[in-house]
């Protein structure tokens, strides 16, 4: 799963690396956040396109899904593109979804929106009990994964802990910046706190800094965040489950490109 996919540099390296990525590590499944792929607000269909036609199998977004008006229709058109389950249900398109893989596993992907220090919209964690009672891990489908997209880490750990055991993973998303934290819970879930972003590291959180820190030292409007067009990191999270039980085996964060470290498991190719 890779993390939010922000403006032209974060295009860039998922479409330049996905298809290798795939072969490379034999992956049978991804999943890309996209909600800052179009200029760091939003997603539109001809981006969505492009990273489908990249080899992402689902695209998640989160709170700037809105941003950009014509996405609105395109979810009547598209059941690879999620938005937060817990938005209200006359919003387009929905946030649960099963897939199957090239080899006929079944993957039910989950995408819901943290609520603390963010959007208030329903309760993330009944809306997945709600969810979960229609699903069972190695039994009505091989894998589950939660993008869990959230500002604070309290909220995203309270999910994991109480997901633990039944579903393959809770990956969180939003604050573009990896956490160290990557682990399987003591049940069987592989968790992180936050996979990081697809972008320019060398920025706020994927925005040319001048603006960014201007809306800091000061109250009178200054000008308007612009993408950071330096070369990007592409980061992301490598999960392994188990196929008799669709719990995790392996879990360990991935970073290629860009000014971060880079990161790749040594387990990957094995």
């Amino acid at each position: 799963m890779c993390g939010d996919v922000v403006g032209r540099p974060g295009r860039r390296v998922i479409c330049d690396t996905l298809s290798r990525l795939r072969d490379e590590l034999q992956l049978d499944f991804i999943i890309v956040n996209g909600e800052n792929a179009a200029g760091g607000f939003g997603i539109t269909p001809k981006i969505c396109q492009q990273f489908l036609d990249a080899g992402a199998d689902v695209i998640t977004t989160g709170n700037h899904v809105w941003d950009q008006r014509d996405i609105r229709p395109h979810f009547a058109n598209e059941r690879r593109l999620l938005r937060p389950h817990n938005y209200p249900e006359t919003d387009p398109g929905g946030g649960v979804e099963v897939f199957k893989t090239q080899h006929n596993h079944s993957i039910l992907v989950l995408h819901f929106m943290a609520v603390l220090f963010m959007t208030p919209l329903s309760d993330p964690f009944a809306g997945i009990e709600k969810e979960l009672l229609n699903w069972r891990l190695s039994s009505s489908v091989d894998a589950i994964i939660l993008d869990f997209h959230g500002e604070a880490t309290s909220e995203k750990m309270a999910m994991g802990h109480m997901l633990d055991g039944r579903v393959s993973a809770v990956v969180g998303t939003h604050s573009h910046v990896p956490t160290a934290d990557a682990q399987i819970l003591p049940k069987g879930t592989a968790y992180i706190s936050d996979v990081g972003m697809c972008g320019d590291y060398n920025s706020v959180i994927g925005m040319k800094k001048d603006a960014s820190i201007g809306r800091f030292r000061k109250q009178v409007p200054v000008s308007k965040l612009e993408v950071a067009l330096g070369e990007a990191t592409l980061c992301a999270v490598l999960i392994e489950t188990n196929d008799k039980t669709g719990l995790a085996k392996r879990v360990a964060p991935v970073r290629i490109g860009g000014r971060l470290a880079p990161e790749m498991p040594n387990w990957a190719k094995s």
